[in-house]
């Protein structure tokens, strides 16, 4: 994948991994909008961000990709969409994300041609290893904690996460239960960056916490850069 074309010029895919927010409308507030949420989030330094809506039909899932898709552009931010491939395509995402029950990589890319993304998770060494060997640009590894978000996350230890990231070339990130008091307990793991939720969407101040997740979250790096 070409990591510098795209709503993202001149950004490495590495960078845009920092902190990348996932959305889930399980976490609106009253009378909150899905796009109000993500703007927040935008505006408080999210370098990616994902649709993720488990409960959404098909058209009003692709009426809020369109409307958050423009959102992510304004912020020059890449926008991805969870395991619909096809509607990634139609719509002309960045890239989607898929797990490990969803379509393979390398038929991913096929479909999506080679200059968007494709995020694949993985719990297991040779899961990374294979979803990099297909054609994967990055990987979302967890749950590296306890984690309410998914009903069927498997928990992940921090030494396998480790392993994972010394096994591939590309960046991972660490996703599950990860929150501004635990995020320091994932430093020197050699991870690009988080993925989080409720962290983000689930706070009074979304923005506020946006910009302080992106800020542990540069001290952890910067921490794991110096050892």
């Amino acid at each position: 994948m070409n990591q510098n074309t795209g709503y993202y010029s001149g950004q490495s895919l590495k960078d845009a991994l920092q902190l990348y927010a996932i959305t889930d409308r399980h976490w609106l507030k009253e009378g909150e909008t899905l796009q109000g949420a993500v703007e927040q989030a935008l505006l408080g330094g999210a370098t990616m961000l994902q649709l993720r809506e488990k409960h959404m039909d098909s058209a009003d899932m692709e009426a809020e990709a369109k409307i958050i898709m423009s959102l992510c552009r304004e912020h020059h931010v890449p926008f991805i969409i969870n395991d619909d491939v096809d509607m990634a395509c139609r719509l002309g995402a960045d890239g989607v994300h898929v797990g490990q029950s969803d379509m393979e990589a390398g038929e991913v890319r096929q479909l999506i041609g080679p200059d968007r993304i494709i995020g694949v998770s993985a719990q297991t060494v040779d899961e990374a290893v294979l979803a990099e060997s297909h054609g994967a640009d990055y990987l979302g590894v967890g749950a590296v904690f306890p984690t309410g978000s998914k009903d069927d996350a498997i928990e992940v230890d921090h030494e396998t996460v480790r392993k994972i990231c010394q096994a591939v070339s590309i960046p991972v990130i660490a996703i599950g239960g990860i929150t501004r008091d635990n995020i320091t307990e994932l430093n020197g793991l050699g991870l690009a960056g988080i993925s989080v939720i409720s962290a983000i969407f689930g706070q009074p101040d979304i923005r506020g916490a946006a910009e302080d997740l992106k800020r542990r979250t540069g001290e952890m790096l910067r921490e794991h850069r110096e050892q």
